[in-house]
């Protein structure tokens, strides 16, 4: 069976980094100790507009892996569909707490769509940064 191929991959760095961003942005959030609140009474940052961010890029993920043949991209569609359904549900709280925020950063279907995300990442690297030396790949 032979391995996915570069062009093969579809091109979706800029929504797999907004996916990256926003779970950084989140964590630092989440940290914040911030009890809940209405985000339209209280200081920035708010969240809101970063999980807004995650869910647009995963759509549009989900969009262009929805018809796709290969397994791996599958796996990558439900996981989006799982943590979209997490975010969303987010979403639709009317008050944000970091205590909520940092429950959506431990949920276990965010967690692998950016396993899922850093895997697919590595096939969109250019080839030219990999070693060509011989000595490199020896182990020996």
């Amino acid at each position: 069976m032979e391995g996915v191929k570069l062009t093969d991959v579809k091109d979706l760095e800029k929504e797999i980094e907004a996916v990256e961003s926003g779970y950084e942005f989140l964590l630092a959030y989440a940290a914040q100790g911030r009890p809940p609140h209405i985000e339209s009474e209280s200081p920035t940052p708010h969240a809101r507009p970063t999980l807004q961010e995650m869910a647009t890029a995963m759509a549009i993920v989900s969009a262009a892996l929805k018809d796709s043949s290969d397994a791996y991209e599958q796996v990558i569609a439900e996981d989006v569909r799982k943590a979209s359904a997490a975010i969303n549900f987010v979403l639709a709280q009317p008050r944000m707490s970091s205590e909520l925020i940092d429950n959506l950063n431990a949920s276990i279907h965010l967690r692998a769509v950016l396993t899922d995300f850093f895997l697919y990442s590595e096939v969109l690297k250019p080839a030219v940064d990999a070693p060509t030396s011989p000595a490199y790949f020896n182990v020996g």
